[in-house]
């Protein structure tokens, strides 16, 4: 097991490598920081001596070069616009998003398991066709669609939510709401094709047959066994949500590292970018870490 999650480490090291080359490079593709931050009328000298500051007049092999520097001393630079070492912005940023995140997972996570148990224990009944018909269109429901049509009927329309911000629980209800509707739906569907194949095994025909009662049958015998794909499906799912919930976030001025995420390649605030960048890349090796290790508890086969 331990040879198990090393080797899944390496590889995410390494592809976290990969992405920050790539970011790194990409990023400067957007254009000179100094067209947005220096007036239009701005004299050449002034240009010349903006980018003389900020290094940008070096080749960027050079730039790259002195930033794996300084990221290997712990600096991962300083914030153009708000003139903050970066990485204090995104640490700032990242507990909002992974509130929210855990918070609508935890949601889609319990509520997708009790509705895929139940269908599953008896199929094509009405609780299942409804159930397998919403999960459907909860699963190909665009975020982006689901965000502005809450804030046309909740916020403009019946004015019960606001639109956006971070402030008390009701701030909360329509970003939570929105993100956790997508991975609701496709869990429904993973919990209950699992359950399925786990009722028809033998060891759940053995068990009724002993009189053990429906309930402990359904969530406690049968539902461990299914809890494998489903495990796999939601660390996946968790993996997306950490990734920023980019879209859910600006839509709704979520203050999580999304928002800063889009703000900053808009701001050309290189610095940002790659802080962010590489602490949700964190996130999500700790986050496929976990599930590595839930397997284990749920299948004591891969331990060894």
């Amino acid at each position: 097991m331990s040879r198990y999650l090393t080797r899944r480490a390496l590889n995410s090291i390494v592809a976290i490598a990969g992405l920050l080359v790539l970011v790194f490079f990409l990023s400067r593709l957007t254009g000179d920081p100094g067209n947005l931050y220096l007036p239009i009328d701005a004299t050449l000298e002034a240009r010349q001596a903006f980018s003389e500051k900020l290094g940008f007049n070096d080749p960027v092999y050079v730039q790259f070069g002195r930033y794996l520097s300084d990221l290997a001393h712990g600096d991962f630079g300083d914030s153009i616009r708000k003139q903050r070492p970066a990485i204090d912005i995104v640490l700032e940023a990242l507990p909002v998003t992974l509130a929210l995140a855990a918070a609508a997972m935890l949601i889609a996570l319990i509520g997708s398991i009790v509705i895929g148990a139940l269908a599953a224990y008896r199929p094509g009944g009405v609780f299942d066709r409804v159930a397998s018909i919403a999960s459907l269109i909860s699963a190909s429901a665009p975020d982006f669609w689901l965000a502005i049509t809450a804030i046309l009927i909740f916020s403009v329309t019946l004015q019960w939510l606001p639109t956006s911000g971070l402030g008390g629980p009701i701030y909360w209800i329509m970003p939570i709401c929105v993100l956790l509707i997508r991975p609701f739906g496709l869990l429904v569907q993973v919990v209950r094709s699992s359950m399925l194949t786990v009722f028809s095994s033998a060891y759940i025909k053995t068990a009724r047959a002993k009189g053990v009662r429906e309930r402990a049958v359904i969530f406690v015998h049968a539902l461990r066994n299914a809890m494998i794909p489903v495990i796999t499906v939601a660390g996946d799912q968790a993996a997306g949500m950490a990734n920023g919930a980019v879209i859910v976030e600006t839509i709704f001025g979520w203050p999580g590292i999304g928002k800063l995420m889009i703000d900053s390649i808009i701001q050309r605030d290189f610095a940002v970018i790659q802080a962010s960048i590489l602490v949700t890349a964190v996130v999500i090796l700790c986050i496929n870490i976990v599930v590595d290790v839930t397997y284990a508890v749920l299948d004591p086969r891969i331990r060894s």
